[in-house]
């Protein structure tokens, strides 16, 4: 009986050791095969953890680093656009022509080309994320503007028996076409005195038009227009218009013959605007000039001069500029030199636009001013407000031709010529009457 209970106990404990032995096998397979996995999947980022095992025999604690890269956040797209459209000659700056930009622009200030109509293209420089690069975009410049008319018909009589032309009639410009075209509906005989109405388009070479009625007068003799203006004398004109901080003068060509320059001063004439010349072909010298000039200067009254010009080319501006200097032989001046072009009657016969013409101004005064004289723009409220722009209007000082009492232009002026009836002492006949506000 003992035997057989030790037998017993000795089968249980081999059970129980062989069931231990598996377990602790089992455990620690599978703790190596889990350390094993960790270790293999370390990878670059820098990530810190433990695994801890337990066998029948000891504790183990095994630290792996893992390692994560992080990819650069992608540039955005870069977004940019502009205007589809713009007007010719429109100043645009790049800033003000972009609709759309998501990036820094660097060269925003520059002023696209409105130049010409037509497709045209600005190159665009920017910057992303400290990234420099450029783009390209296009737009269409358009001319909006229809032309203008100057002269709806002054005089529109015309004689009997000769050919007709309605350009003879009637002025128009326009701001960018140097030659729009002129039609006209109705019936007219030129050989047949009577009145006839006619409707006068212009059209330019974008399609832009302008309509105006105008009646012509067929006529066996063409009437003098009566002269009802009212004359008005100089010491009137002083007292109304004179004062602080004005000074009142004439402005004289050979149509005032010979001028007492003496008598002049003593009316209290101050200074004097002398004609130098005109030039159409060609320039021709004012046949009074040399003597307005000594005669001036020897009464003591203060001078400058002007020049009529119907220049259409920039050859003949240079060339007037150079002859005005020339002829002037150093002579100082005490005020600008006063530019006068006032072929507006029939201003599309010289074959230039608007903006040509302006751009012959700015040139004159850059010539004047190589030769160290200063200029002055005259001109009439109507042609100051249509046809002369505002750089114009801001190189020099503006001298205002507006035949009223008081002046409602609103632009800005030194000089405003009130009067063509003046009557001084020592002048015979009328003579231009001007105030300068110092």
């Amino acid at each position: 009986m003992k035997h057989k209970l030790s037998a017993a106990i000795l089968a249980a404990l081999c059970i129980s050791a062989v069931s231990c032995g598996k377990e602790a096998s089992t455990s620690k397979k599978k703790t190596e095969k889990e350390i094993s996995s960790v270790q293999e999947s370390t990878s670059a980022s820098t990530t810190v953890s433990s695994v801890t095992t337990t066998t029948a025999a000891a504790t183990t604690k095994a630290k792996t680093t893992t390692a994560t890269t992080t990819a650069p956040k992608p540039a955005e797209p870069v977004l940019l656009s502009g205007t589809d459209v713009v007007s010719v000659y429109e100043e645009v700056s790049i800033n003000s022509f972009l609709t759309e930009a998501n990036v820094s622009i660097l060269n925003g200030s520059e002023l696209i080309d409105t130049s010409e109509t037509g497709e045209k293209s600005v190159t665009v420089k920017y910057s992303q994320d400290g990234v420099e690069g450029e783009k390209k975009l296009t737009y269409m410049v358009e001319d909006t503007e229809a032309p203008i008319i100057l002269n709806s018909g002054w005089n529109p009589y015309h004689r009997t028996g000769t050919a007709f032309d309605l350009n003879n009639y009637v002025g128009f410009a326009d701001n960018y076409d140097s030659n729009p075209v002129l039609t006209y509906e109705g019936d007219i005989d030129p050989n047949t005195a009577g009145d006839y109405p006619l409707t006068a388009y212009v059209t330019d070479s974008s399609g832009n038009s302008t309509s105006f009625d105008v009646t012509i007068s067929v006529m066996d003799y063409i009437p003098t227009p009566p002269d009802d203006r009212q004359r008005v004398d100089f010491s009137d004109f002083a007292a109304l218009y004179g004062g602080e901080g004005k000074r009142v003068d004439i402005d004289v060509s050979t149509w005032q013959g010979d001028i007492d320059w003496n008598a002049v001063r003593d009316a209290g004439c101050q200074f004097a605007v002398i004609r130098i010349g005109y030039g159409y072909n060609d320039i021709s010298m004012d046949d009074r000039f040399y003597a307005n000039i000594e005669g001036a200067r020897a009464a003591g009254v203060d001078l400058s001069v002007y020049f009529y010009t119907a220049a259409n080319t920039e050859d003949e501006i240079i060339e007037q500029a150079r002859w005005i200097a020339e002829n002037l032989n150093g002579e100082a001046l005490d005020l600008p030199i006063g530019f006068d072009w006032e072929e507006f009657g029939g201003f599309q016969k010289y074959g230039m636009s608007i903006k040509k013409l302006n751009d012959l101004y700015a040139l004159f005064n850059e010539e004047m001013a190589a030769y160290g004289y200063d200029t002055m723009l005259y001109s009439s409220k109507n042609f100051l407000n249509n046809v002369w722009n505002d750089h114009s209007k801001s190189i020099s000082p503006v001298w205002l031709a507006h035949y009223v009492e008081d002046t409602d232009y609103d632009g800005e002026y030194t000089f405003w010529q009130q009067s063509s009836c003046g009557r001084i002492p020592g002048i015979y006949g009328d003579v231009d009457m001007n105030i300068m506000y110092e």
